[in-house]
């Protein structure tokens, strides 16, 4: 699949059609968001496929008021407010395509940008299996989920599939038996058989007052879309010490962090303690194309690096290269996972106030966790993604055991030379090592 720069017929072609075309073509091109950006000389059209932002189309001026009043009119909004940042959604654009799709109004210097968010649960309707989990990690999410209480968190960045993972073990536990209910902002995925509330704080129905109405409703699990705020956090978890299993959402970047920042949202520790029973954090890296992916030897940081987070030594790994069937090499996005079941130990460091390094120490070193990094690597090896991709999505420097010190600076995203600039991070044996700023 070689990605073409779509020119359109703006002079003849109705605006309606132009914007069905559009987001249909997105869709096709398994897209997850379509940016239009104006300028003062036209609106840019990007889509992001893979998670990478690629150009799309160039509207020209006299098309462009049009063709953005044209998607605030079938997402919902206000045509007329161009002052103010507006939310909509569109469904049901074409009698043949069931679409879901979020749509964000934001004025800027040059006009209002739009972007459409493409909604698609097939994975999370696919089930567990097919959410790339080792059947380590698989089995870990079986178990968390057959806990008759506890908090389970999944944490990662805007974007990173939190939400595919939580629906999915939504579909296992929605049962006949079980009174599930939902609190979210907004309901992305309708369930048949789950109880789904949307949040809308305009009138007051805001996840707190959400949350305490359903403890009345005599609720097996809660699902809470984001923990947002403290009041959230407090009555999620004394939600889940009160016999209830609840599953929601963080941004953070790891199985450390949650715990840091659930208690920065003013939990008190042993409440926090009792009640967290499991983290899954992760992060999505773009597949390699299995048709064009080229076997490269590993350098000697790679094999340093192997061996001190795997313990392996690998001579070869595979590369990106590019083809008619891919982009730039990559087709598809995989997770990587790292899932904590919080056992007895981190239970009494968190209650006890535990220095962070400590906690970590009982987190990475003591348990059985495979952290974002080596299950990252371990899907290198097999050929699933690049080492570019980890380097891209992970802060791998904070993973790096503390005494090695060569290993670390060699990660670090920009070094300060002498003279106040910055250059390219060099690993051992001088090699450079190109890597994004972390």
């Amino acid at each position: 699949m070689i990605f073409m720069f779509r020119d359109f017929d703006y002079e003849n072609k109705p605006v309606v059609d132009i914007v069905n075309e559009m987001i249909i073509d997105a869709i096709n091109r398994n897209a997850s968001d379509i940016h239009f950006d104006p300028t003062e000389d036209a609106l840019n059209v990007r889509i992001r496929i893979d998670g990478e932002l690629l150009e799309y189309a160039k509207v020209p001026n006299f098309v462009k008021k049009n063709l953005l009043t044209r998607i605030k009119i079938i997402s919902g909004m206000n045509i007329t407010e161009t002052r103010l940042p507006q939310d909509g959604a569109i469904k049901n654009l074409t009698s043949d395509i069931d679409l879901d799709l979020r749509v964000s109004s934001l004025p800027i210097v040059d006009g209002e940008k739009i972007v459409i968010r493409i909604l698609n649960y097939k994975m999370s309707s696919a089930g567990l299996e097919n959410l790339g989990l080792t059947e380590k990690n698989l089995e870990k999410i079986r178990r968390l989920i057959s806990l008759p209480n506890g908090i389970i968190m999944v944490a990662g960045a805007t974007g990173s599939g939190k939400s595919t993972t939580v629906y999915a073990m939504l579909q296992i536990l929605n049962t006949v038996e079980r009174n599930i209910i939902t609190v979210e902002d907004p309901v992305e995925m309708k369930i048949p058989g789950i109880n789904q509330v949307q949040v809308m704080s305009e009138i007051g129905l805001t996840f707190g007052n959400t949350l305490r109405s359903i403890l009345r409703q005599d609720p097996d699990v809660i699902m809470i879309g984001e923990i947002r705020d403290n009041e959230t956090a407090r009555i999620a978890v004394r939600a889940s010490i009160t016999g209830h299993l609840v599953l929601s959402t963080i941004h953070t970047n790891n199985s450390l962090t949650t715990i840091e920042r659930l208690l920065d949202m003013d939990v008190e520790r042993y409440l926090l303690g009792s009640a967290l029973t499991g983290i899954i954090s992760q992060r999505l890296v773009k597949r390699l194309c299995p048709k064009c992916r080229t076997e490269r030897a590993t350098s000697p940081f790679e094999k340093t690096l192997f061996k001190q987070a795997l313990g392996k030594d690998v001579e070869k790994i595979y590369a990106p290269n590019g083809c008619n069937d891919c982009i730039h090499g990559y087709l598809g996005r995989i997770a990587l996972h790292e899932i904590l079941i919080i056992n007895q130990e981190v239970r009494d460091a968190i209650v006890n106030n535990a220095p962070k390094s400590e906690l970590r120490n009982l987190v990475y070193k003591k348990s059985d966790v495979s952290s974002l990094l080596q299950d990252g690597l371990d899907k290198v090896i097999e050929g699933i993604t690049s080492i570019d991709e980890i380097f891209r999505v992970i802060d791998v420097e904070d993973d790096i055991d503390e005494d090695d010190i060569d290993l670390k600076n060699a990660f670090i995203g920009k070094l300060t030379n002498q003279n106040g600039e910055t250059s390219t991070p060099v690993a051992p044996n001088n090699e450079t090592v190109e890597i994004d700023t972390l």
